[in-house]
């Protein structure tokens, strides 16, 4: 898969470098927001749409601004798209931007967003930088929605804001799931972020002894019989 392709950009978000389990980036909106999956996929599509766009932008005026004020005027930038998606979800989901709360204007100071103007749309053209903004916020947005989803399961015996599991009711004599509390609360953050991040790990190690490269969907494993000397393997 050639560099800097939109497929390439977009794997590279979602998986090589994603940035919540991969970069352990943006882990304040991570740990604080994602208490339900609704919450995740909230925070996280409204993340992208900043990160797509602040890229493109920021590439577009790579050339125009001055390399000492380089990170003032990145700030300007993300700070604009998040006031108007902010001012957005305040008139058409009132819902939304009731749960996610401070965490919007937050998002001027995401470490993701300002990692990536700096890191790649300062240095690379539009079109890539575009595609880069997408796939870490698809790779923000996924890592997200699991944590919300498996807390909010375990947490309260829903999913989505659907009772899934029924629950207990002792007045009743009704047998049924009893909800671990403590994963809708801060700790069950930090539980469910390990798990989930360990679980990755297992299988990128597990991938790698059989010499797989997961990021890349025709990889075989037959590192001696592969013609892409490209691979990870091949080089490495």
């Amino acid at each position: 898969m050639k560099a800097n392709t939109p497929s390439e950009r977009l794997v590279n978000g979602i998986i090589k470098e994603n940035p919540t389990f991969v970069l352990m980036l943006g882990m304040c909106p991570t740990l604080a927001i994602t208490t339900s999956a609704a919450n995740g996929i909230g925070m996280g599509l409204t993340t992208t749409v900043i990160l797509a766009a602040s890229n493109l932008m920021i590439s577009l005026l790579r050339n125009f601004i001055p390399d000492r004020v380089r990170m003032p005027a990145f700030i300007v930038v993300v700070a604009s798209f998040v006031t108007i998606v902010q001012m957005l979800l305040q008139g058409f989901i009132p819902s939304l931007y009731d749960s996610l709360g401070i965490y919007i204007p937050l998002i001027v100071v995401n470490c993701i967003i300002l990692g990536r103007a700096e890191a790649y749309a300062s240095k690379n053209k539009p079109i890539a930088s575009l595609f880069d903004g997408i796939g870490m916020g698809l790779g923000f947005t996924l890592s997200i929605t699991c944590i919300g989803a498996v807390r909010e399961l375990i947490g309260a015996g829903c999913l989505f804001g659907h009772q899934i599991l029924p629950l207990a009711d002792a007045a009743a004599g009704k047998a049924g799931y009893e909800p671990i509390t403590i994963f809708i609360l801060a700790p069950g953050a930090f539980f469910v972020l390990a798990a989930l991040s360990a679980l990755q790990n297992k299988f990128k190690l597990g991938a790698a002894k059989r010499g797989i490269d997961p990021s890349n969907p025709d990889c075989g494993g037959s590192c001696a019989a592969c013609g892409n000397t490209m691979c990870k393997g091949k080089r490495g």
